[in-house]
Formats: structure tokens, sequence, C-alpha cells
């Protein structure tokens, strides 16, 4: 090779070396920048897709009371809404889920047992989430449960128990209970076999 052409090829591999110095940095970033976008994405998905399970459940609430029946918040789902459980005094307003399942308490409280013979209702929600209220619940407050079929009954907030998952039972020959359940203890969220519970009794509209 004439020494004219191995001098061009030597300052041409040099010239690419710079290039590719100078780009490092700014490649660099760019992957940072990318790698940090996916990662606020994934952080967000799930805030978001919960956010959005509620209006989407809100909705499904009023359409079911509109219609007098069950109507699923999206078309894959495997629950719908069945009432809807609220505490004035702490704001709470809860949709709450047929089923029991734990697909369906992702989402919102579920329904345990709802014996409407002796009008006996048992909802379970996840403590870190949408029955984190129960802590905060005082005997003597007011708990409201409407129905998709437009009907409404108000309780009251009588006591408070803490028993083994196993170990909860509603009371025989008892009518017109409402229950509460929640994980417990509240500060953790190490799965354990301690459920607390809220007990609300009836009362007149």
């Amino acid at each position: 090779m004439p020494a004219a052409l191995a001098h061009q090829a030597i300052k041409g591999r040099a010239d690419m070396k710079g290039v590719l110095q100078r780009a490092l940095p700014l490649m660099l970033f760019a992957a940072v920048m990318v790698a940090g976008l996916g990662l606020t994405a994934k952080a967000l998905y799930i805030p978001v897709k919960a956010e959005v399970a509620q209006i989407l459940l809100a909705r499904a609430f009023e359409d079911s009371v509109d219609q007098g029946t069950p109507v699923k918040p999206w078309s894959w789902a495997d629950t719908a809404p069945m009432a809807r459980v609220s505490v004035a005094r702490l704001g709470v307003n809860e949709v709450v889920l047929s089923g029991g399942s734990g697909e369906a308490m992702a989402f919102g409280p579920t329904a345990v047992l709802d014996d409407t013979a002796r009008n006996v209702t048992v909802l379970a929600a996840h403590r870190d989430t949408h029955f984190e209220f129960v802590q905060n619940l005082r005997t003597g407050d007011k708990v409201t449960l409407e129905r998709i079929d437009g009907t409404s009954e108000h309780y009251e907030v009588r006591a408070f128990e803490t028993v083994r998952w196993d170990e909860f039972g509603v009371p025989d020959h008892s009518t017109g209970l409402l229950a509460l359940t929640t994980c417990y203890p509240f500060d953790t969220d190490t799965p354990g076999p301690l459920r607390r519970i809220a007990w609300a009794q009836r009362i007149s509209d």
C-alpha cells in the first residue's frame, strides 16, 4: 500500500475512533434515559391501572343500579358490582364485588357471605387498600350498604374482634349484621392468620 494511502487509512480510523469516543457519552445517556423511562412506566402502571379500574367499577355500579342487574366493569371480568359500602365520617365509598375471589379482591371489597334471608353480610378486602379504613372505624360509626336493586341498608358499628381466619364465624341466629373483615395487624404486609372484624348492626333508616 502506498504510504499516502496508508496514512489516510490510519487517519480515517483515528477519526472514527474519535467520533465513537465523543458519541459514547451521548449513547450512554440515551441508554440511561430509556431505562429510566421504562422503570418509570412500570412503576406507574399499577397505580394507573388501579385508578382506571375504580372508574370502571363506579360506572358499572351505576349501570347495575339503572338496569337492576349486575353489569361487569369490563368484558373479561369474573365479577360484577353487587353493592356499595360507605362510611360518611371517614369519607369512604367502595364498590362491593360479588364472588369473593382473590382476583375480585384485587379491585375492591368482596361479599364472602350475603344471606338475604337473615340479612347477614360479610365483606372482605385487603388491609392496605380498600379496607385500610377499618383500623380507623369507631364504635357508633354509621355504615351504609347500597345495593344494585336500589335499596339501602344502614348499620351502626357495635364491636370489634380479632380472630384467626379459621375461627371466624357469624353468631348463630343473628340477623341484621354486617361484618367488615380484613387481615391484621395493619402495619405489615406479611401474611398472617389473624383477621380484624368490625361488627355492625342494622338500624332503622
